[in-house]
């Protein structure tokens, strides 16, 4: 049901978008060749050794090629870019009015992922950056031609890269970045074409912001858009009240989707580097304004966390491949360059991490000064932290780091959420013991998005098949679990943690005890009279051969399914505890760096309350 504020709001918008159609909006002054962002000649005079820069040119060779990394593959579309296609499932949709295109109906148009990611034009700033490195001509060139071409195939309001607001404001921060790369060197003729469009793309995010429709990081990524032109291009008619609403609507969700604890409410550790980017970019471009510092330094805090020892942050929640800045290169690192870029601003240099890093994203929005910032390790944090609002857990001992969720699904329908709810992950030296899946899909595969999101793909247990909450299409849970944080007791030598699960009238309560070279997981069910299957389930890493795994009940290696970007699956391993009987049923884990003997449940109690008592004393 919407409410009569809600229904105003959408017909204002219709009304808004009808006329746009009618008369798309025209721009016929005057803006400056060079935008108030950071100097790219400086930037790229200290870059020009780097091996970022040797990156982005042999990156930049590949896309005049028309090869396009995105997410974990590449796709080759030919002479002709046909921007409306899904070149990964050879589907393409048509002109028709933004509105009347199903963009999440895989048999109509293909999987939109794959359609807007390369409609970002994120390839174009780094032919932009290729330009400003080498001075090579052809790289410049080649912008304008995909940008005339994309001009040709998509008019104002027509298809699918119209179809979502956040895809619009994605790709107006890249021609932002495009114009203040190259507009010195644009041809007259479209430089006037492209402040034009520019201009349009303004005008469409003003009128589709999602106050109702994804109140999240779509909201979130079209302000920050919305306010960035309205800074950086005051010569276009409505950039004051552009910059007005798009700041407001920035604090406001500044407040409203980060929690007291840092975490993002989408409950995905991706969308919280995701959001984290969105917050230091507008933190910029608005001046710097004090209250923002507190909430970025809590949010960057829990991304070092999540990087743990490794330095490369396991993606629990969705992870659809999208980030502000710079897509490109592995995906798990992507975290280092917010991290950093976080540091230099909030002057804490063990987020600091080398001139690589920083050559990624702080270089470009801070300047060639921050080249020198000390720093250079990025040294990860050490001990035990508990992360109350997202339910994260973190204990560490030795070689060995746990990262445990004991947390709640995310925000309202918790479309970005997955059933993983006390799942733990394990490294091993900085490799990785027990993994997440991953993501892989939204819509092209429905089956393969209800597995890779669901219970039976992570690390806790799956009761009678059943996941934690009712999935309801690729973007919604109708039910959520009760998760119930009981014990978090850290100590010198790693801690315990205790937190229950609750859903379809079972009670899933699971114990870990780390310490002095070992886990201990303790997996307790109750739950209705009669026979019930539980699968504790382990997904096995690269690491995984290096330490030592006992159980109470016999466990058996199967085949599973992994994934490391967006649209991209390869097989793995796991290892599945089976108990079928009468709850309650208990069901112990014991990894260990040395070697041991059979764990048995009466034994994992014991180990349990003497390390409870211990930490007690």
């Amino acid at each position: 049901m919407r409410s009569i504020a809600e229904l105003k709001f959408r017909a204002a918008q219709e009304a808004a978008n009808v006329r746009l159609l009618l008369l798309p909006p025209q721009f016929a002054g005057e803006v400056p060749l060079r935008l108030a962002l950071p100097d790219p000649e400086a930037v790229a005079g200290a870059l020009r050794d780097s091996a970022y820069r040797a990156f982005v040119e042999a990156t930049a060779e590949e896309i005049l090629a028309h090869r396009f990394p995105l997410f974990g593959v590449t796709l080759e579309t030919g002479a002709e870019i046909r921007w409306r296609r899904d070149y990964r499932h050879q589907k393409e949709s048509g002109t028709e009015f933004f509105r009347r295109i199903p963009y999440l109906n895989f048999s109509a148009v293909g999987d939109h992922k794959f359609i807007w990611e390369l409609n970002r034009h994120q390839h174009l700033v780094l032919l932009a950056q290729a330009f400003v490195l080498t001075g090579r001509n052809e790289f410049a060139r080649e912008i304008w031609v995909q940008i005339d071409s994309w001009l040709a195939q998509n008019p104002f309001q027509r298809g699918i890269n119209w179809a979502s607001a956040l895809e619009v404001a994605f790709r107006a921060l890249s021609w932002i970045w495009i114009y203040h790369l190259t507009a010195s060197a644009m041809p007259e003729e479209f430089r006037r074409r492209f402040l034009t469009a520019l201009y349009q793309h303004g005008r469409h995010l003003a009128a589709n912001l999602s106050v109702y429709f994804s109140p999240n990081t779509h909201l979130l990524g079209e302000a920050v858009a919305l306010h960035a032109i309205g800074v950086l291009f005051p010569a276009f008619p409505e950039s004051s009240r552009w910059r007005e609403r798009g700041a407001s609507i920035v604090d406001a969700q500044l407040d409203f989707q980060v929690r007291p604890d840092g975490s993002h409410f989408e409950q995905s550790t991706y969308y919280h580097v995701y959001a984290l980017d969105f917050f230091l970019f507008h933190y910029l471009l608005a001046g710097r304004p004090k209250q923002f510092e507190p909430v970025l330094a809590r949010m960057a805090d829990y991304v070092d966390w999540l990087l743990g020892p490794s330095r490369r942050m396991a993606f629990a929640g969705d992870d659809d491949g999208g980030r502000l800045f710079h897509p490109f290169g592995e995906r798990n690192q992507f975290g280092r360059a917010s991290l950093t870029t976080s540091g230099i601003l909030l002057t804490n240099n063990r987020y600091i991490g080398s001139k690589e890093t920083m050559a990624e994203q702080a270089a470009w929005w801070l300047g060639a000064e921050c080249l020198a910032t000390t720093g250079g390790t990025q040294a990860p944090p050490t001990g035990a932290r508990a992360f109350n609002d997202s339910g994260m857990l973190f204990l560490q001992s030795g070689n060995l780091f746990v990262q445990f969720d004991a947390g709640p699904f995310g925000w309202a329908v918790a479309g970005h959420s997955h059933a993983d709810t006390l799942n733990v992950l394990v490294w091993f030296d900085g490799e990785p013991v027990f993994i997440d899946p991953g993501t892989y899909t939204y819509v092209a595969d429905p089956a393969a998005r209800d597995w890779f999101r669901g219970t039976a793909a992570h690390n806790t247990v799956s009761i009678d098949q059943q996941n934690q909450g009712q999935p309801a299409g690729p973007f919604r849970w109708s039910s959520k679990p009760q998760v119930d944080l009981i014990a978090f007791q850290p100590s010198i030598s790693g801690g315990i943690a205790e937190a229950t699960c609750r859903y379809n009238g079972f009670t899933h309560r699971r114990s870990i005890l780390l310490d002095a070279g070992r886990l201990l997981v303790l997996d307790e069910v109750a739950g209705p009279p009669g026979e019930h299957d539980c699968r504790q389930i382990w997904q096995l890493g690269s690491a995984a051969s290096k330490v030592n795994l006992t159980f109470s009940s016999r466990a058996v290696e199967e085949a599973s399914r992994f994934s490391v970007a967006y649209g991209s699956e390869a097989p793995g391993r796991s290892l599945v505890v089976c108990v079928r009987g009468e709850l309650p049923v208990a069901i112990a884990t014991l990894l260990t760096v040395e070697a041991t003997r059979q764990i048995d449940v009466d034994e994992a109690r014991e180990i349990l309350n003497r390390g409870r008592s211990e930490l007690l004393a």
